[in-house]
């Protein structure tokens, strides 16, 4: 029995994916889909209009789609072409299915068509979020180019707290998108301990929406 623990907007969370997230265990595509969700539908609700993000299962299907005209009826929906700035969590997995060891943040600024790339693994990621954002230049970009930076991006301490680092990382940059109107993440904030600490937060956060 894997029963269902929370139905959130658009996400589900099972038994066997809290427990990813009760660890110390690496996250999965439901665990950072469903705080993408949250992001989105609560904690940030009031940047909707300028801030979108991808869910991990989206931005693989991204990755890995060789048809340019059956990405473009799966994004039409999506209207990024409103939306300021684009968040997207990459997978190291190079088929459709779920999978993959890392996880890394890629960020689409629209003000200044470049794409920001953070990853907790300075650069492990790197040539699948380029792929993500090959792809998605025609949609954001009219079809032009937009550059891919390498940001600098607190690094994590042991092999699984990628998923948590996303997660820590795109929170940050969206309370500076509310307080300043600009995504940059502050210096020295994001440390394993702050990790460790969010995790706990988010465990809580997941029991105070279970199923009762």
């Amino acid at each position: 029995m894997n029963p269902v623990v929370v139905s959130y907007q658009d996400s589900l969370l099972r038994r066997s994916d809290v427990a990813l997230l009760e660890g110390p265990l690496w996250l999965n595509d439901q665990v950072i889909g469903f705080a993408f969700e949250y992001f989105s539908s609560e904690r940030f609700a009031d940047l909707k209009e300028s801030v979108t993000f991808i869910s991990p299962e989206v931005t693989q299907f991204i990755k890995c789609a060789s048809c340019p005209e059956e990405l473009a009826l799966f994004l039409e929906p999506l209207g990024l072409s409103s939306r300021r700035w684009v968040f997207l969590a990459v997978n190291d997995n190079s088929n459709q299915t779920a999978g993959g060891t890392h996880w890394s943040l890629l960020l689409y600024h629209r003000g200044s068509n470049h794409f920001a790339h953070y990853d907790s693994q300075s650069g492990g990621n790197a040539a699948h979020a380029r792929r993500v954002a090959h792809k998605l230049e025609a949609f954001l970009c009219g079809g032009g180019a937009a550059p891919l930076e390498e940001e600098q991006c607190p690094s994590q301490q042991n092999s699984y707290d990628c998923g948590m680092y996303v997660i820590c990382v795109a929170e940050a940059l969206c309370e500076r998108v509310r307080a300043e109107g600009g995504p940059r993440l502050p210096g020295n904030t994001i440390t394993p301990a702050y990790v460790t600490q969010k995790r706990a937060e988010w465990c809580r956060l997941v029991q105070s929406l279970a199923f009762h």
